[in-house]
C-alpha cells in the first residue's frame, strides 16, 4: 500500500473534521499554503459558493443530482455516444427509458425489486456521532481521473454539462452548497476513479488511478474581504495512487466500511449541520424530507444508517415522494386522487398532480409544503400550506390534506430563470410566479373533487353539532345587533342561517369511467345567437359531459389528446381537466377586444378513434366591468340520475360563524385531538367568506379554567360566555381585515389569516376576560381623562 493510499483510507475512516486535520498535520499537508489551490481556480469563490442553498437538506439534494447525472453520463459514454449529439437521449426520462428500461422514465412504473437493483448505483451513508453526523454519498457513475478532477468536481461556473440534454446539474456549482454545513472548517473529502469501460477509449495517463483531495474553507487573510475555499493539491497535483479497489463502502450492519469500490465517486461531508429535527436515523425524518425535495427523482438511492442506532430499519430505498404515495395509496390517499392535468401560463406549459390525503395521513409526506414546484423531479421552490386558506382558494378545511406537485420541466429557459432563484431552492418574486399562483388559486378553488371532499370534511366536523350551537349563535346575533359598530363585522349582512340549511340535490352515484370516451359533449350549447360571455383579457370556462376516466388526458399509455381552435386557428392557451364524468375547459382570451365574437371548436382524439369528437360554440368578448354569465363554481357537480326520492343536501346560505366547542375529554362532543389543540389553544377558524366560517373554541383553555376556578360557582357561565364571544368577535375582526394580512410569501407561511388568528388567540387568551371585566367597570373621572389626554 502506497503512502497516498494509506492517507486516503485514513481520511475515509476519520469520523470528525478534527481527525481529518490531525491526519493532514501529521503528513505536513495542512499548514503549508503551497499545498492548497483555490476551488474553481477563483480566489474570490466565496461569493459564489456561499450563495447556494439555504437549507442543509436542500444542499444534499444537489449532490444526489450530480450522482444521477454521473450514472446517466456513464451509460452514454460506455456506448461511445457523444452526450451533446442528437443521437444521445434528449431528456432525463428518455435516458432512463433507453438505458435502464424504465417505462416513461418514471420510477412508479417499475417494481420495488427493480428499484432496489437500480439503487445499488448510488448510495448515502450516515456515520460518526448522532449529534454531529458525517454523510457519505457515492455513485458508480462515470468517475473522474486525478487529471480531470480540477475541471469537473472541483470546478465552478464551467459549461461542462450545459449542452447535454439528459442531465440536470447544468449550473456547474459542483454541489458546493453543502460546504457551509460541513463543520467549522467546511471539510469535505473527494475520491474518484474513472469508470474503466469509459477509460478504455481515453488517452488520459491517469485514467486508471484513484485521485483524492480535501476541500476546506480558509478565513479571510490580510487584504482579503471574504473567506475562500481551497482543495488539497501539493505542487498543484491531485494526490493519486493505483489500486484495483478500495474497501470503503458499507458492508453488513453495523460496519460503515469494508465492501470494495472499484470505480466511481465517493464524497464524505464531516460533522454535517443537518439540524436537530433531521439527526435521527436517515431512514426516518431525513428520508421523508429528501423524498419531498425529490418527489420524482430520476434514479433511486440506497440509504444506510451506520451510527449507533437501534431503529427497526437501518437501510431503505429513496425513490421520491411519488413512489411513496403510490405504494401507500389505499391507506393514505382519498378515492379519486391523485388527479392530474396541465395548465398554461404566459405560454409556459406545466403539468400538475393534486394529492388529497385522508385525515391525519399527511404528516409523513409533507410538513408545511403545499405546492411544490419541480424540474426533472427535483424541488426548486414551494408555496406553504397557507396558500390553501387564502380567500381566493377557500380550502382551509383541506389545508393540511392537499399537496400539489407542479412539474415545470417543460418551461423555457428564460421562464425558468424568472421563476426560480439561482440557488434552486426557492421562488423569485417575478410576475410569472404570481400569475402561476393566480392560476393555481382558480384551479384548486373550483376543482370539483376537492370541493366535494371539503364539504364532506366540514359536515363531519360541524353538522351533527348544529342543534347544540343555536343558543351560542342567538347570543352572538344579539351582541352584533345591539352594537352598530360590531354589526358591521357581520359578513355580507345576511340573516343567521344554518350553514347546511338545504335544498334538494341529486343522489350521489359512484362514477366508473371508461378507458376511451364514447361522448364528450357540451353541457350547455352556445350558438351564434346566444354566445358565451367572456370578459376581455381574462379567461372563461365551459363544461362538458363525458364518460371517460379522470386520467384520460394525462396517463402514460393511450393518452387522449385535446385541441382547441379559435376562428379555425389552433390555440395552446387552454387547460382541460376531468372529474367523474365532467370535463372543464379553461381558455385565455388575450389579444381580443370588446365586441369580438369568436367561433370555438374543440376536438378530442385518441388511438381508439378514426375521427375526433368535435364540439363547436361561440364566445362574445365583453367589457371587464360587465357582469358576464360564466358557470359559477358552485355549479360543478357529480353526474347524477333523475331524482328517485333519495336526496342529498347542499349548502344554500351562510351568515354568522358556526361555533363549535372542543374540550380535552370530549364532553362537548369534540376533542382536542380533532384539531391538534392543547391547553394553550384558544380559537381555530376554518371555511371561507363564500361558504361560511366555522369557529372552533377550546373551552378547556388553561386561562379560562384558571379564571373559573378563582370565581364563584354562579359566575362560571358568565365567565365562559365572555371568553367565547370575546374570542369570536376578535376573530371576526381579523377576518374582516384579512385581505391586508394575507401574504403569498413562502418564506413567511405564518401570515396565512387562519394561522394568524390561531396564534393571536393564544396570545390574548390570558387578558381577554380581565380586560372585559375591568374596562366595563372603569370610571373615567375628569382627573383620569386629563391623564389619558396627556398620555395620548
Amino acid at each position: 500500500m502506497t503512502k497516498n493510499e494509506q492517507i486516503c483510507l485514513e481520511l475515509v475512516k476519520a469520523e470528525s473534521e478534527q481527525e481529518v486535520v490531525q491526519i493532514l498535520k501529521k503528513c505536513k499537508l495542512w499548514d503549508d499554503d503551497v499545498n492548497w489551490q483555490f476551488f474553481g481556480g477563483e480566489e474570490n469563490n466565496f461569493s459564489v459558493i456561499g450563495n447556494q442553498q439555504s437549507r442543509p437538506e436542500s444542499a444534499i439534494v444537489e449532490k444526489f443530482i450530480n450522482s444521477v447525472d454521473a450514472v446517466l453520463m456513464a451509460e452514454c459514454l460506455k456506448r461511445k455516444i457523444d452526450p451533446t449529439s442528437d443521437t444521445a437521449p434528449q431528456s432525463i426520462r428518455k435516458a432512463l427509458a433507453q438505458y435502464f428500461d424504465v417505462f416513461e422514465g418514471k420510477l412508479t412504473n417499475i417494481t420495488p425489486a427493480e428499484r432496489s437493483k437500480l439503487a445499488e448505483k448510488i448510495g448515502f451513508v450516515a456515520t460518526g456521532s448522532k449529534r454531529d453526523p458525517n454523510y457519505v454519498i457515492y455513485d458508480f457513475g462515470e468517475g473522474q481521473s486525478p487529471a480531470k478532477l480540477p475541471d469537473t468536481i472541483l470546478s465552478i461556473r464551467k459549461s461542462n454539462k450545459l449542452r447535454i440534454p439528459f442531465v440536470q446539474g447544468k449550473f456547474n456549482m459542483g454541489g458546493t452548497g453543502v460546504f457551509r454545513f460541513c463543520g467549522d472548517h467546511n471539510i469535505q473529502l473527494v475520491i474518484s476513479k474513472r469508470n474503466p469501460e469509459i477509460a478504455l477509449h481515453e488517452t488520459d495517463p491517469s485514467k486508471e488511478q484513484w485521485g483524492f483531495t480535501i476541500i476546506r474553507r480558509e478565513d479571510p487573510k490580510q487584504g482579503m474581504r471574504s473567506s475562500s475555499y481551497k482543495y488539497l493539491a501539493p505542487a498543484n497535483e491531485i494526490l493519486s495512487f493505483d489500486a484495483a479497489s478500495l474497501p470503503i463502502l458499507p458492508s453488513a450492519h453495523p460496519h460503515a466500511y469494508g465492501k470494495p469500490m472499484e470505480y466511481g465517486t465517493y464524497l464524505k461531508m464531516y460533522n454535517y449541520k443537518i439540524g436537530s429535527g433531521l439527526r435521527s436515523p436517515v431512514t426516518l425524518n431525513l428520508y421523508y424530507k429528501l423524498s419531498l425535495l425529490m418527489p420524482q427523482i430520476a434514479l433511486p438511492i440506497k440509504m444506510y444508517e451506520r451510527r449507533d442506532y437501534n431503529a427497526n430499519s437501518l437501510e431503505t430505498i429513496l425513490s421520491g415522494l411519488s413512489v411513496r404515495v403510490d405504494e401507500d395509496r389505499s391507506d393514505n390517499i382519498e378515492d379519486g386522487f391523485p388527479t392530474t392535468g396541465s395548465m398554461t401560463v404566459k405560454g409556459q406549459s406545466m403539468k400538475y398532480s393534486i394529492y388529497a390525503f385522508k385525515r391525519d395521513k399527511h404528516k409523513n409526506y409533507a410538513t408545511d409544503e403545499g405546492v411544490i414546484f419541480t424540474i426533472n423531479g427535483q424541488t426548486h421552490g414551494h408555496l406553504s400550506k397557507a396558500f390553501f386558506s387564502r380567500q381566493k382558494v377557500g380550502m382551509s378545511y383541506l389545508q393540511q390534506s392537499i399537496l400539489v406537485l407542479l412539474d415545470c420541466t417543460d418551461i423555457g429557459g428564460r421562464a425558468r430563470e424568472d421563476l426560480f432563484m439561482n440557488s434552486r431552492d426557492r421562488l423569485s418574486n417575478d410576475t410569472l410566479r404570481f400569475e402561476i399562483e393566480a392560476e393555481l388559486e382558480d384551479l384548486i378553488k373550483n376543482h370539483p373533487g376537492l370541493r366535494e371532499l371539503k364539504d364532506k370534511r366540514r359536515r363531519e366536523d360541524v353538522e351533527h353539532r348544529l342543534s347544540d350551537q343555536k343558543p351560542l349563535a342567538d347570543v352572538l346575533k344579539d351582541i352584533l345587533h345591539t352594537s352598530p359598530t360590531l354589526s358591521k363585522l357581520f359578513i355580507m349582512g345576511q340573516q343567521l342561517q344554518n350553514p347546511f340549511y338545504t335544498q334538494p340535490a341529486a343522489p350521489a352515484t359512484k362514477f366508473v369511467g371508461k378507458k376511451f370516451p364514447t361522448f364528450f359533449t357540451l353541457e350547455k350549447k352556445f350558438p351564434t345567437d346566444k354566445p358565451k360571455y367572456a370578459q376581455m383579457g381574462s379567461r372563461f370556462r365551459v363544461t362538458y359531459k363525458t364518460d371517460v376516466v379522470n386520467d384520460y388526458f394525462d396517463r402514460s399509455k393511450d393518452q387522449g389528446e385535446f385541441k382547441a381552435f379559435i376562428n379555425d386557428e389552433e390555440t395552446t392557451h387552454v387547460d382541460v381537466n376531468l372529474w367523474n364524468g365532467f370535463g372543464y375547459l379553461n381558455m385565455d382570451l388575450n389579444g381580443y377586444v370588446i365586441g369580438d365574437q369568436l367561433k370555438i371548436r374543440t376536438e378530442v382524439m385518441d388511438v381508439n378513434r378514426i375521427e375526433p369528437i368535435m364540439e363547436e360554440f361561440y364566445v362574445l368578448v365583453t367589457d371587464p366591468q360587465q357582469r358576464s354569465t360564466p358557470t359559477a363554481p358552485s355549479s360543478r357537480r357529480r353526474p347524477s340520475e333523475p331524482n328517485n326520492g333519495n336526496e342529498e343536501t347542499q349548502p344554500a346560505g351562510f351568515a354568522l360563524p358556526t361555533i363549535i366547542e372542543l374540550s380535552k375529554d370530549g364532553r362537548s362532543g369534540h376533542t382536542w385531538e380533532e384539531h391538534g389543540f392543547d391547553k394553550n389553544s384558544a380559537l381555530k377558524v376554518l371555511g371561507s367568506e363564500e361558504e361560511g366560517y366555522d369557529f372552533f373554541l377550546n373551552i378547556d383553555n388553561i386561562h379560562l379554567r384558571t379564571e373559573i376556578r378563582g370565581a364563584k360557582p354562579e359566575e362560571a357561565l358568565s365567565i365562559e360566555g365572555k371568553y367565547k364571544f370575546g374570542q369570536v368577535l376578535l376573530g371576526l375582526a381579523m377576518l374582516k381585515d384579512s385581505t391586508k394580512l394575507e401574504s403569498s410569501d413562502p418564506e413567511n407561511p405564518s401570515m396565512g389569516i387562519f394561522e394568524l388568528i390561531e396564534k393571536s388567540s393564544q396570545a390574548w387568551s390570558p387578558v381577554i376576560i380581565p380586560m372585559i371585566d375591568n374596562l366595563s367597570a372603569l370610571d373615567l373621572s375628569s382627573e383620569t381623562e386629563e391623564v389619558l389626554e396627556e398620555v395620548g
